[in-house]
């Protein structure tokens, strides 16, 4: 990535991950390995009655953990690091360690509408002729270094405080959900020919877990400890790396050190839109879905609103490639103009990969969108040897799921917040419900197109100010759980 389109944030982000300093502080763990998060010396959590804030995301685990998180005295950014990394565990079907996406981040005041953190999927360098044994190319894992950059900016707790309830999870052993449930009876058959997967995600009749089976994840569990005390680093620069590149290349992923040192994730200014005195914001590219949300918001009115904003990402796609690129806040006002002028005609997309969605807003009006993906349900479906970390599918190979989100502020207040998954309509899902949720409806009033499915918070009062109004909703085909204001 060029130098000039990184932001100093994340350039000084770039100069720790590359020098193997990423290491946060972890006083006070000591003897707590695997017990739930305790809170830094300014986290006293709320007082009683005290709103707090609302979650939803399609995995009703990493709900809880948000929450948690909320209840011991952190913002937004802490619940929503807390939630990516609990995913890794409850849903590694569409959001394991070695998954990317994107995340939209707000504070109250804050200019151009937030910030958006990119950590797509990124290939490794390495082609089969190359490694005669990498017959299924795997992508750098990026989550946790997404993660660490928005917690970076906005985030209040110390890293390594958001990493144990993740830890508790794997180590400890959770009920498979519905939708992991779902996901693992999609692929099954060719999931669990690998030894690895099918050591972790079968049962003792060799048939894959179901809803409601135990789950333990001990490698992963072991992974997640070093990344709580060695630091993020560790996954890129250190001991933990070089396990995970091995285990990659025994499972024929083709990853090298170099690729891991290499992929840094980057803060970019997001699409904006007005709508009133509104100003919504929307991941820019190369997160294109947030291009297709803008575009979907300016029709929402009309018929073919979800038509035009498939359209509009493959005509954009057709301009500037399949595959995460980019040169920053440059690409941001190409784009902004794109979606300006009406977006574009470039015909459908072909089937695209699934993903997940989270959103987190905290009682003073902070709110972060997350949308992440494998690029193919389970990645390659392989393990990388035993860091336990399912290994996310090469770009190289695959078109890039519509990672999108959205946050809505009025003058310095927050108003709603909503991201998206499924497959092709999740970005037209995401501008739709938006549009929706400012013309005065309720989140959660009815699936707004076929595929794609929202994670959503409307605030009709703003924050901060009156909390008491504001409303969670989760898509109501799905088996996720959306969380109140107390």
């Amino acid at each position: 990535m060029p130098e000039h389109s990184i932001t100093p944030v994340a350039r000084r982000y770039m100069r720790t991950a590359l020098s193997a300093v990423l290491a946060v502080s972890v006083a006070g763990c000591a003897g707590h390995r695997y017990s739930p998060m305790r809170l830094v010396s300014h986290m006293f959590g709320p007082s009683p009655g005290q709103l707090i804030g609302t979650v939803s995301s399609d995995e009703p685990q990493a709900t809880l953990v948000g929450r948690d998180i909320l209840q011991r005295g952190g913002n937004a950014a802490d619940a929503a690091t807390a939630m990516g990394l609990a995913l890794s565990v409850t849903l590694p079907s569409r959001a394991s360690l070695g998954s990317g996406g994107a995340c939209l981040a707000y504070r109250p005041g804050d200019q151009n509408g937030g910030r958006a953190f990119m950590f797509l999927p990124v290939a490794g360098t390495v082609t089969a002729p190359d490694m005669p044994h990498a017959d299924r190319p795997a992508a750098v894992p990026m989550l946790a270094r997404g993660l660490y950059l928005m917690h970076l900016q906005y985030g209040s707790a110390a890293f390594a405080e958001l990493v144990p309830d993740a830890i508790a999870l794997a180590a400890n052993g959770i009920n498979v959900s519905r939708q992991l449930a779902g996901d693992l009876a999609a692929v099954q058959v060719p999931l669990l020919a690998d030894p690895g997967i099918r050591a972790v995600f079968s049962r003792s009749d060799g048939k894959a877990l179901a809803e409601g089976d135990a789950l333990v994840q001990t490698h992963l569990s072991g992974a997640l400890d070093q990344i709580r005390s060695m630091g993020v680093g560790d996954l890129y620069n250190g001991a933990l790396g070089q396990s995970f590149v091995a285990g990659s290349q025994g499972a024929g992923g083709g990853l090298q050190m170099s690729d891991m040192r290499s992929a840094i994730p980057s803060e970019r200014l997001p699409l904006s839109l007005s709508s009133g005195d509104m100003q919504v914001a929307f991941l820019p590219p190369p997160a294109d879905g947030g291009l297709g949300s803008a575009v979907a918001f300016r029709a929402a009115s009309s018929s073919d609103a979800a038509t035009r904003a498939q359209a509009s990402v493959a005509a954009w796609r057709a301009q500037n490639g399949n595959h995460a690129s980019g040169t920053g806040d440059d690409m941001t006002a190409r784009a902004q103009a794109f979606v300006n002028g009406g977006g574009g005609s470039g015909g459908g997309l072909p089937s695209l990969p699934a993903s997940t969605s989270f959103t987190v807003v905290d009682h003073s009006g902070m709110a972060v969108a997350c949308s992440l993906s494998m690029d193919n349900l389970f990645g390659t479906g392989r393990m990388a040897g035993n860091t336990g970390i399912v290994l996310g599918a090469s770009p190289a190979r695959l078109p890039l799921p519509l990672f999108t989100a959205a946050i809505a502020s009025q003058g310095r207040a927050f108003r709603a917040v909503a991201a998206g998954s499924g497959q092709n309509d999740a970005a037209a899902a995401v501008g739709i419900a938006m549009h929706q949720i400012l013309a005065g409806q309720t989140p959660d009033a009815h699936p707004v197109t076929a595929q794609g499915r929202i994670n959503a918070v409307s605030c009709p009062h703003g924050l901060p100010g009156d909390a008491s109004t504001c409303t969670a909703a989760t898509d109501p085909r799905g088996a996720g759980l959306a969380m109140g204001p107390r």
